[in-house]
């Protein structure tokens, strides 16, 4: 059984800002074992047809179930479900209502209002450190391996027949439905390349031969991708100087277990552990944070500075990735600190136990174990 408190509390949180959360996240990353968890709320499946009859004339619904909590699951599933939500947001302020869908609201044309102002977003990433069922350093390996997803995750025995039939559902439930592409094979081979190349620079030529379509239907797929969670488009950060790389995303699959399957690994060697703690630590980022604006930096000297976190305002939070602490050199953060002046200079490594803060080469750096990673930030960002 996996408990996800940190989230059941983030509901509880959002809900005294608006009375209606979209929960988003890919197919089976847990919306509706979490939904089901929620103390008094009443589930509804908007994939039965019974459920949609019952939503039909959406006053008389909200009427009925005033002064409570009501889970419309796969409410995408409905013919126009921005109505109702914005009939409960407008005239029941008191019923608490969680949406979920596996992608965003923006990426179904059935949205044709977004709802702005009257709903907050939570957003559900394959598991990360915060989750109660996940200690951390003894399930690692697991975890790079089988992936973030509940039910892979707990799985003992690795198939690849779980994965390449959650490709053909995502495939037929989601961009089918949502986006009614029509080349099946370029698009599902687009995304396995994808994902088998996680972490890499992203040059869209590159893949339009391959896939045998045009370099705009290529970035028309990747923008599906992202817009569906399936990959997590990293955009360089940059100020303007001509040093810097300011085009050339880097694209991350969006959790391990997918990554490895499209690579054809059945156990992670010792060599590519840093690779699939990196993919780890941007998915605690992109959860706890709740956002997927996590950027890159790169010179044309080729410093680098794996992750920056940039809020409005605020300096840049410079985020370091490594395996081990003592692999650590900081000639990337010295170039980007010579250019974007900031305090908080990060090393996040699987190695570490508890936070502490050295000074190397004039410049603060605090050495973070990940579950202490966003706090950090946190803290950093508020002072």
């Amino acid at each position: 059984m996996i408990k996800r408190t940190w989230l059941e509390q983030e509901i509880q949180r959002l809900w005294k800002k608006r009375s209606i959360i979209w929960l988003s996240g890919v197919r089976r990353s847990g919306k509706t074992m979490l939904c089901k968890s929620l103390t008094g709320a009443r589930y509804l499946d908007c994939e039965l047809p019974s459920v949609r009859h019952e939503l039909e004339d959406p006053e008389s619904f909200l009427k009925s179930v005033q002064d409570s909590i009501v889970v419309l699951d796969e409410i995408h599933r409905m013919d126009d479900p921005a109505l109702l939500l914005k009939i409960a947001a407008d005239h029941f302020p008191d019923l608490k209502i969680i949406a979920t869908g596996s992608s965003t609201l923006g990426a179904s044309t059935k949205f044709r209002d977004t709802l702005t102002g009257r709903k907050t977003e939570l957003m559900l990433t394959p598991l990360c450190e915060a989750d109660d069922m996940f200690p951390g350093y003894a399930d690692r390996q697991r975890r790079f391996l089988n992936g973030g997803l509940p039910g892979f995750f707990l799985t003992e025995t690795r198939d690849d027949r779980d994965y390449s039939e959650w490709m053909e559902s995502f495939w037929a439930r989601d961009i089918m439905e949502l986006f009614r592409l029509e080349r099946r094979s370029s698009f599902l081979k687009f995304a396995e390349l994808l994902l088998a190349q996680s972490g890499g620079r992203f040059e869209a030529a590159s893949f339009a031969s391959g896939c045998s379509v045009s370099r705009p239907t290529i970035m028309n797929y990747l923008g599906i991708l992202e817009s569906t969670y399936l990959v997590h488009v990293i955009r360089p950060y940059h100020g303007g100087s001509p040093t810097e790389i300011t085009s050339t995303p880097t694209v991350y699959g969006f959790d391990t277990g997918f990554v490895a399957w499209s690579q054809g690994l059945h156990e992670i060697s010792q060599k590519d552990k840093g690779f699939f703690w990196e993919h780890l630590v941007l998915n605690e980022l992109i959860s706890r944070l709740q956002s997927r604006n996590i950027m890159t930096w790169r010179d044309k000297q080729k410093r680098e500075v794996d992750f920056i976190w940039a809020e409005r305002g605020k300096a840049p939070v410079a985020i370091e990735v490594k395996w081990k602490a003592d692999s650590f050199e900081p000639r990337g953060v010295l170039a980007f600190r010579t250019l974007h002046p900031g305090d908080m200079n990060l090393v996040v490594a699987s190695d570490i136990v508890e936070p502490y803060t050295r000074t190397i080469a004039s410049l603060e750096i605090t050495f973070a174990p990940l579950y202490a990673l966003v706090d950090i930030i946190r803290r950093g960002v508020l002072r």
